[in-house]
């Protein structure tokens, strides 16, 4: 085993969101939200994705009023008590009130794709830029996962740099900008396994690396039993073996429900770094 080079940064999820697809209605108050947002940095993470719009399949984007309401009050209360804060958004309104509330990195799955202007509030503010690989609005991404001729690696790296070309352009320095390959995200679930198997390749394009697979539905097909999913809720010992695996391909940030499974199972591959099993 090689000694790993870095420990993957943990970035804790806190969906202010009543319809997300694994923790949708549990943290939809600020209070909640908050409190959940300090339990994750206690566990653990090293900073908090806040977000008020579910991106599931099949779901309806919030009015931007109620992702406003969602989002920014939680923000500024976890921002003013130091926390590194995450703002996980489509929209170049609600990018620019987190980044106002004390967000210092903008989660936009769209790439930019969903709002253009997203790029240039980012590019006005010094924050951290994560774009992630998209084609379509949620209640649209399933008739999006035809990535023929060239397979779903290449066309996804490909579609990447080109989001990667225009962050660039809109006057995002390249050192602020993360890529996420969008696991799930008009993708079946033999095609994010392809993916997570590529990563090299997108890697290449010469971004840090995130990759959000935490109780996604690829893990529960794999998990399935005579054609039934997995659980949502039951997908975590899988996921802890992909994230073991991750951190030792050298990927640079992991987007997880649960932290203190994630630090352990890096806390694992940390102390065996480098050691001789045979």
């Amino acid at each position: 085993m090689a000694a790993l080079a870095r420990v993957p940064r943990v970035m804790g999820i806190v969906n202010v969101t009543p319809d997300s697809f694994s923790d949708g209605g549990r943290f939809d108050t600020t209070e909640t939200a908050v409190a959940h947002g300090r339990e994750l940095l206690a566990q653990g993470a090293d900073l908090l994705d806040i977000g008020g719009e579910s991106t599931r399949p099949g779901a309806t984007r919030p009015l931007v009023a109620d992702e406003l309401g969602r989002v920014v009050p939680v923000i500024r209360e976890l921002a003013a008590g130091g926390a590194v804060v995450s703002v996980d958004t489509m929209r170049a309104e609600v990018a620019e009130a987190a980044l106002e509330a004390g967000a210092t990195v903008v989660n936009d799955v769209s790439g930019g794709l969903a709002d253009p202007r997203i790029l240039e509030v980012v590019a006005g503010s010094g924050a951290t830029y994560v774009a992630m690989h998209w084609r379509a609005h949620a209640d649209r991404m399933r008739d999006f996962t035809d990535y023929s001729p060239d397979g779903v690696v290449e066309t996804v790296r490909r579609e990447l740099a080109e989001r990667l070309d225009a962050a660039v352009a809109a006057g995002i320095p390249g050192e602020r900008i993360v890529l996420d390959p969008g696991l799930g995200f008009a993708k079946e679930a033999p095609q994010s396994w392809e993916l997570l198997a590529g990563l090299n390749a997108i890697a290449t394009l010469g971004c840090p690396l995130l990759v959000g697979a935490s109780r996604k539905s690829f893990l529960g097909s794999l998990l399935a039993v005579d054609g039934v999913a997995r659980g949502v809720d039951h997908r975590e010992h899988a996921h802890v073996a992909l994230v073991a695996l991750l951190a030792e391909r050298g990927v640079d940030l992991l987007r997880v429900h649960d932290v203190r499974a994630t630090r352990d199972a890096l806390a694992v591959v940390s102390a065996l770094g480098g050691k001789n099993l045979g």
